[in-house]
């Protein structure tokens, strides 16, 4: 008699058949190595249909379109109503004006550079510092017994309290503004990593050392690896310490010959010209967003990498 639902049954005979060998012999491979190969798989996320690039991108940006749209009405709507005068608080569209003019100038991106290059120096800085600092402390328990809380007591601390520090160390100079920066930004690191490292699972640490693993080749292959969430997560945070701590910089420590965002934005100020600096309020909003946009891309796509965040 005719199965109803033929595929179940022939299914069911292959199962139950003693002369059916495994599907991964009939392809010929190694069933071991499809084992291991299955057991990987299950530790990341599946991939996924992610559908519409334009329908994703739409779901992404519409909620920081509302959000900028809301922002300008009020901003119009406060200066509709007189608060301050025109001259004190402009409109939006004399301030956007301004700064379509304003980028358009060399001196404008020469200012940009000198920012970026002070900012991305003392970033790298207090992450190579950071990280050490981390490794260490997450390794010694009487070293994080001696300087633990002292880390995180100096990732608390205004870095603008440095400042008078600083200028007595160096006088008014780059390496003044790098100090803070990097004394901002590396308690920040350290903490990521020391939190990523601890959050390690010890049965990894034990499977490591069945295999072998030791010194550098344990932190290379291993810790480093399984902190890295956390680790990023330090450095994001980190990167919003030393943007914060370089913009206090750049208006405090005015360096002869360097014109950067800071020190035109000061120049601003004292010929009472609000419109130029709320444009380079606005410039240095938007340089902080899109390095925020980069570190939020690097943690999702890790974060979905090992199944912790749906796609």
């Amino acid at each position: 008699m005719p199965s109803k639902f033929p595929s179940a049954r022939a299914g069911l005979e292959g199962v139950s058949g003693d002369s059916t060998a495994p599907v991964a012999e009939k392809v010929g491979v190694n069933p071991e190595a499809a084992e291991v190969a299955g057991l990987d798989a299950l530790e990341l996320q599946p991939k996924r249909d992610k559908g519409r690039l334009g329908k994703r991108v739409w779901r992404s940006t519409w909620p920081k379109v509302l959000a900028i749209a809301i922002v300008l009405l009020v901003w119009q709507i406060t200066v509709w109503s007189e608060w301050k005068p025109i001259y004190v608080l402009p409109s939006p569209s004399t301030v956007f004006t301004d700064l379509g003019n304003v980028i358009t100038t060399g001196d404008f991106w020469d200012g940009v550079r000198v920012t970026m290059t002070r900012a991305f120096t003392g970033f790298l800085l207090a992450v190579v510092i950071g990280t050490i600092i981390g490794a260490l402390v997450s390794q010694f328990a009487p070293l994080r017994a001696a300087i633990g809380s002292l880390i995180t007591g100096l990732q608390t601390m205004p870095s603008i309290m440095w400042f008078p520090l600083a200028i007595l160390l160096f006088q008014l100079s780059e390496s003044a503004i790098l100090f803070v920066v990097v004394l901002g930004a590396a308690p920040s690191v350290a903490n990521g990593l020391i939190s990523g490292i601890d959050y390690v699972p010890r049965t990894w640490l034990r499977v490591g050392q069945v295999l072998g693993m030791r010194g550098v080749a344990k932190y290379r292959h291993l810790i480093l690896p399984a902190s890295l969430p956390s680790f990023i997560s330090g450095l994001k945070q980190g990167w919003a310490f030393s943007w914060r701590s370089l913009m206090a910089g750049e208006l405090l420590v005015i360096v002869p010959g360097a014109l950067s965002i800071g020190v035109r934005m000061q120049q601003a100020r004292d010929l009472s010209d609000s419109s130029l600096v709320i444009c380079y309020i606005i410039v240095v909003l938007i340089i902080g967003i899109l390095i925020d946009v980069l570190f939020n891309a690097a943690d999702n796509a890790l974060r979905r990498r090992w199944g912790l965040l749906s796609s």
